[in-house]
């Protein structure tokens, strides 16, 4: 099976498939335009447009340029779309290139489906599997004053976009450590490490870092719903010009727009609801598992249709 995502070195959104790809005996693929940005030991198994190797389905995260380009010169493999990162509810220019082809679309949980059908132009219906990170949460045990910060991506990349909000973020963990709060960081994988160099940077990564933390303060992303479901109460650092779906918000006990506010808001802090948790990250428990079925099903359904694909470089 090959994968393609909108961040075109994003192996990190692969790595937590693997797993469950293992148990079945299946080779999940991630397509990579080279292998410049791959570093040694990433346990995801890449491959280039030019030595992709024979598959049963192209599965994309989006429909940015990568996935877009992927799906052109692989136009012979029958394809799903599955979410993997958040998105926003607007259709992507290059989504109707490749929406005929689509056999499957899943997302994590009702609200995801609702944006990434927007995001797809996709009217029909979209599979709600869970998030593979939720499987193996984490039981919560919170270490008083111990505080999570949840960086996003100071500059954009050829990988992917940045988010704002980086300096507020700064500033925010700055006032909680004046405050006698212990301040552990957990970076985006493509964060500037360097930023976050005066505190302890988690080398757990953080969602298993989040069962420690009292209380978690970030740039909401991919991973608050995520940390929510462990039990962490969040506070969202919101600058402006940050766009995230409003059910990543709704994970949050409350935002932020000063550092200043930072203190109060992390003292006031409560975990989020069980009915905001579902709505943003779905069932907890098997996700892995009814993904890779409802890939196995379509796979199965198509191979009547498809003779094993020999993929087509745009190279």
């Amino acid at each position: 099976m090959l994968l393609a995502t909108n961040e075109p070195w994003g192996t990190y959104h692969a790595q937590p498939l693997l797993a469950e790809a293992q148990r079945r005996g299946w080779e999940l693929v991630q397509v990579v335009p080279d292998l410049s940005q791959i570093k040694p030991g990433d346990p995801v198994r890449v491959a280039t447009l030019n030595d992709v190797p024979q598959a049963d389905l192209l599965v994309v995260n989006g429909a940015e340029p990568w996935p877009a380009d992927v799906a052109v010169a692989l136009k012979r493999l029958p394809m799903a779309a599955s979410s993997l990162a958040y998105l926003k509810p607007v259709e992507a220019p290059r989504a109707k290139e490749f929406r005929s082809r689509l056999e499957l679309v899943t997302a994590a949980s009702p609200a995801e489906s609702d944006v990434f059908a927007k995001y797809l132009g996709w009217k029909r219906h979209v599979r709600m599997v869970g998030s593979a990170q939720t499987d193996n949460l984490p039981a919560y045990a919170p270490q008083k004053d111990r505080v999570l910060v949840l960086t996003s991506v100071t500059h954009p990349d050829q990988t992917g976009n940045a988010a704002p909000g980086t300096q507020l973020l700064l500033d925010a963990a700055a006032k909680l450590q004046a405050a006698g709060k212990h301040i552990v960081v957990g970076l985006h994988p493509r964060e500037d490490r360097t930023l976050w160099d005066q505190y302890e940077i988690s080398a757990l990564g953080s969602v298993p870092e989040s069962a420690t933390a009292e209380c978690a303060v970030g740039i909401p992303g991919t991973v608050f719903p995520i940390v929510a479901a462990v039990g962490v109460p969040l506070v969202g650092c919101v600058d402006p010009k940050l766009q995230v779906p409003d059910y990543i918000l709704s994970v949050c006990s409350s935002t932020i727009d000063a550092p200043e506010q930072a203190v109060a808001a992390i003292a006031d802090a409560k975990p989020a609801g069980r009915g905001a948790v579902f709505d943003a990250v779905g069932p907890i428990g098997g996700s892995a598992r009814r993904l890779y079925s409802a890939w196995h099903a379509t796979i199965q359904s198509t191979r009547c249709n498809f003779t094993a694909a020999t993929p087509t470089s745009i190279r």
